[in-house]
């Protein structure tokens, strides 16, 4: 079964100083590969209070080195390999993320099967499953790409932090696709807003989009009137993550 554990529904610099919502990341169960998708603080406290045991993963993949997305990876690792006793799992991070002011723990490294560099527009596989990097995405500096994950029957695709562009249209056709949602209204902030993912989904007519990476006013407005907002308007299933969400798929 497929399966989605979310870990915390929340982004960006107030979610992760106050953790109004709990910016874990995700647990990612696809055919038989289980693995941790950004890795944002909490995300250790929050794999054993919802019952995930960290040494089943096969590995972790950052997206980029913004903390929300990356703060937990160290203490992951520890507890994904009994603290290096079992060399095991297997790390995929941007460049900026392991070569300049690395996020992930030199030492560390060691305890991992497996340590890997993204590129743009790149194949790899985690376990047994194959996955696609994005092309760049518009974040700032930081180097920052999404995926899609090719299961035997499921493609499943995550879309964080970006401003919009045209491309991500032409990327992420995907059956099941995560949506980093920031911002209620655009901005020139490099996130995406509502109006920007009804854009998404009317173009790509994902079978099911999963909001998630909320800011405070999302928070404020009700991640769920806004996914029925955006069920309405594009004739698609569009569901509100929330902290410790299941969702099997």
């Amino acid at each position: 079964m497929n399966h989605i554990t979310f870990l915390g529904s929340g982004g960006a610099r107030i979610m992760l100083s106050t953790q109004v919502l709990a910016t874990g990341g995700m647990i990612i169960s696809l055919d038989d590969t289980h693995f941790s998708l950004d890795p944002g603080p909490g995300a250790l406290v929050n794999i054993f209070k919802y019952n995930i045991n960290p040494t089943d993963l096969h590995g972790i993949i950052i997206s980029h080195r913004h903390l929300d997305h990356s703060a937990d990876v160290n203490v992951m690792i520890e507890a994904m390999t009994k603290s290096g006793s079992v060399k095991s799992g297997q790390v995929f991070a941007p460049s900026d993320a392991l070569d300049i002011d690395p996020v992930i723990l030199k030492y560390l490294r060691k305890y991992l099967r497996e340590v890997t560099y993204l590129r743009p527009l790149s194949n790899y596989i985690i376990n047994n499953l194959p996955f696609t990097t994005s092309m760049p995405h518009q974040h700032g500096s930081e180097e920052t790409y999404g995926f899609l994950f090719h299961g035997r029957n499921t493609i499943l695709g995550y879309i964080p932090d970006t401003a919009f562009f045209p491309e991500l249209l032409d990327f992420y056709k995907a059956d099941v696709l995560i949506v980093s949602m920031l911002r209620l209204e655009k901005s020139n902030v490099l996130h995406l807003s509502v109006d920007d993912v009804e854009l998404i989904i009317k173009s790509i007519r994902p079978k099911v989009t999963i909001l998630t990476h909320f800011g405070y006013q999302i928070y404020q407005k009700g991640p769920d009137k806004i996914a029925d907002y955006l069920t309405e308007k594009t004739g698609q299933s569009v569901i509100a993550a929330a902290d410790g969400l299941e969702i099997d798929f």
